[in-house]
C-alpha cells in the first residue's frame, strides 16, 4: 500500500512538472512584427499587437505613443490611431496587406493628437469610428476631426466571434479618457488614463488630477484578473501598472 501510495504521488508530480513545462512552452512570446521610421507593430499576444508611432514633443522628447490591435477570424479593431494621418495609412494598408484582415471599427480613446491624429485616414477608408460623447464634444471644441459615432458610457463591438468593450470609469488624463477591454485574450488597452512601470506624471495640462486615482481603481475593480496592461506611453506590463499610476495621483 505504501508503494502503490509513493508510486502515485510521483507519477503526480511528473505529470503536474510536464503539464507546466509544456504550458511554458507553449506560452506566446511576443514578436516584433514591422518597422519603418515611423511605425513598430509588436505581437503582443496571439491575436493583440501593439502599434506604436512616436509624437515630437517640447518638454518630453519623441515619445512612443501606444495603440493596440485586436483580432478574431479575419476582423480587427483598432484602439486609438497612430500620431498623424500618414502613419495611420501605413498602419491600415500593414493590417490588409499582412494580416490579411478587415477593419471593424477604430475606437479613439480620448481627444488628444496621439490617440486620435490619425482619425481621417480611417475616414478616407470608409473604416467606422466610435468614441465617448465628451470625446466628440472636445474634438470639435478644438476643432479636431471628429468621430462618426457617440456612445454614453460603454460600447461593446464583435470582432470575429469575439468582442471589445470599451467603457468610460471616470476623469484622469483627460475628462473624456476610456479604456478598452478584450475578453479573449484577458488584455486591457489603458490608453494615457494609464502610465508605464516607471513613468512620472507626464502631461497633466488638461488632467484632473484629483479623481485620476479612484478613476484606476476602478478599473482595478472592474478586470482584476486582466494579464497584460497597455498603458498611452512607455512599455506593456500588468495590474502592476495600475497601482503604479494609483499610486502616482493619489492625494496625500
Amino acid at each position: 500500500m505504501k508503494f502503490t501510495i509513493t508510486t502515485t504521488f510521483i507519477i503526480f508530480l511528473f505529470l503536474t512538472s510536464f503539464s507546466a513545462i509544456s504550458q511554458k512552452r507553449d506560452a506566446f512570446k511576443p514578436k516584433e512584427l514591422y518597422r519603418s521610421k515611423e511605425l513598430i507593430i509588436t505581437q503582443i499576444t496571439k491575436n493583440t499587437f501593439e502599434h506604436i508611432s512616436f509624437k515630437q514633443t517640447n518638454d518630453f522628447g519623441n515619445v512612443p505613443c501606444n495603440g493596440l490591435i485586436v483580432r478574431d477570424k479575419n476582423e480587427t479593431i483598432i484602439f486609438d490611431t497612430p500620431i498623424n494621418d500618414k502613419i495611420s495609412e501605413e498602419l491600415i494598408k500593414w493590417i490588409k496587406e499582412t494580416l490579411h484582415c478587415k477593419i471593424n471599427a477604430v475606437v479613439p480613446t480620448h481627444f488628444h493628437d496621439d490617440s486620435a491624429g490619425g482619425l481621417k485616414a480611417f475616414d478616407d477608408h470608409g473604416i467606422p469610428s466610435y468614441a465617448y460623447f465628451k470625446t466628440i464634444e472636445l474634438t470639435k471644441e478644438n476643432n479636431f476631426v471628429v468621430p462618426k459615432n457617440s456612445f454614453a458610457d460603454s460600447l461593446v463591438l464583435k470582432v470575429g466571434d469575439q468582442q471589445t468593450i470599451t467603457k468610460f470609469f471616470g476623469e484622469g488624463h483627460t475628462r473624456d479618457n476610456v479604456v478598452g477591454y478584450f475578453p479573449a485574450e484577458d488584455i486591457l488597452f489603458g490608453g494615457c488614463l494609464i502610465r508605464a512601470a516607471n513613468a512620472g506624471k507626464g502631461y497633466v495640462d488638461d488632467a484632473n488630477v484629483a479623481d485620476w486615482s479612484g478613476t484606476v481603481e476602478k478599473v482595478k475593480k472592474r478586470y482584476p484578473n486582466v494579464k497584460i496592461v497597455v498603458p498611452g506611453h512607455g512599455d506593456y506590463g500588468n495590474t502592476e501598472l495600475l497601482d503604479h499610476t494609483i499610486n502616482l495621483y493619489k492625494v496625500q
